[in-house]
């Protein structure tokens, strides 16, 4: 009997939300000097630069102040940096290298996991808990949630002004140039209070997961597929519809849990997912795999089908080939293990 995925019921305590707050394992003995830039695109050795000056930033930052009144020490205001580019050009490893050099406590999550912690903490308790970071690190700013968008506009305010800086990237799609600079804009517009304390800083490149990589494999059969899992120890073997229906049983902020200490994951049954909500839930799940470099391996459809035309024609288009694009990574992984 395998181990399924819709058998695991992680809870994850609310004092542990914020402390879990750290990059993915594939991000921690990244630096700056192992970020090697692309010499056919200078953008990148520029972006590391100012990276480098801004970790530099945030320690003087938290170690100085301001005298107020009566003499007390006032915090200074949190600096922030915006890394804006395609995907795969290597701007969660800047973030990452950002992180890793800041004094602590400091945090690191998603867009998306960030709202996710605000919304099991409440707002409050969130800027409670995150006021006395260095730095809060965010990757993958999206503004495709407008409700979402302004909540996390309105933590990282409240946040600046206590002294805690600022980081954020955000993905455009290849080959659409300037696209981040709208989005960029867009960000600045929405946390308007922070506007002047934002520099942008643009890294260009192709997407790195796609470089000298083979097509994504085909589907295998349910046979071969169970075969496969077979020759796994402690892999996970779910029926597609069946996982689907479990995740929308569980608040997001858990499904890093959820795939802990997994070795593969096994999928069979997979087709496209018509439902937004479902979409939606597979994106936040696609990122917690990848974040935890666990080789994905379906029957069925394709991997590049979940997400249909449809929703890729949306206004959530950027998260479905961020999604694609790491589970397709994924998806070779296993390929070239097995």
């Amino acid at each position: 009997m395998h181990e399924r995925l819709v058998d695991r019921n992680p809870v994850v305590p609310s004092d542990q939300l914020v402390a879990q707050m750290v990059p993915p394992a594939m991000f921690d003995d990244v630096s700056f000097a192992s970020y090697i830039p692309d010499p056919n695109e200078p953008s990148q050795a520029t972006a590391v630069r100012t990276a480098e000056d801004f970790a530099h930033k945030i320690a003087k930052i938290r170690g100085g102040g301001r005298r107020g009144l009566f003499g007390r020490k006032a915090p200074s205001t949190g600096a922030g940096l915006y890394l804006d580019g395609g995907f795969g050009v290597g701007k969660t490893h800047l973030l990452a290298s950002i992180f890793h050099a800041a004094p602590s406590p400091k945090a690191f999550g998603t867009f998306v996991e960030l709202t996710h912690v605000v919304g099991a903490l409440g707002f409050n308790k969130a800027v409670e808990e995150l006021s006395n970071h260095s730095v809060l690190c965010i990757d993958e700013f999206e503004l495709d949630d407008p409700g979402d968008t302004m909540l996390v506009s309105r933590l990282l305010t409240e946040l600046s002004a206590r002294g805690v800086s600022i980081v954020a990237t955000s993905n455009t799609l290849p080959g659409q140039l300037g696209e981040g600079r709208f989005a960029a804009q867009d960000f600045l517009r929405e946390i308007k209070k922070l506007a002047a304390v934002f520099e942008t800083i643009r890294v260009d490149g192709p997407d790195y997961r796609h470089r000298d990589l083979p097509p994504a494999p085909d589907p295998i059969s349910s046979e071969d597929l169970l075969d496969r899992a077979d020759a796994v120890a402690g892999a996970t073997l779910d029926d597609f519809d069946e996982l689907c229906a479990h995740l929308s049983t569980l608040h997001p902020s858990r499904y890093g849990k959820l795939v802990e200490g997994v070795p593969a994951v096994f999928l069979n049954g997979v087709h496209p997912a018509h439902d937004q909500s479902v979409a939606l839930r597979l994106v936040v799940l696609a990122d917690r795999l990848y974040d935890a470099s666990i080789p994905v391996t379906v029957a069925g459809a394709k991997l590049d089908e979940i997400f249909t035309a449809e929703m890729l024609a949306g206004g959530y288009r950027k998260k479905y080939l961020r999604a694609t694009s790491r589970l397709l990574a994924l998806s070779r992984f296993e390929t070239a293990a097995s």
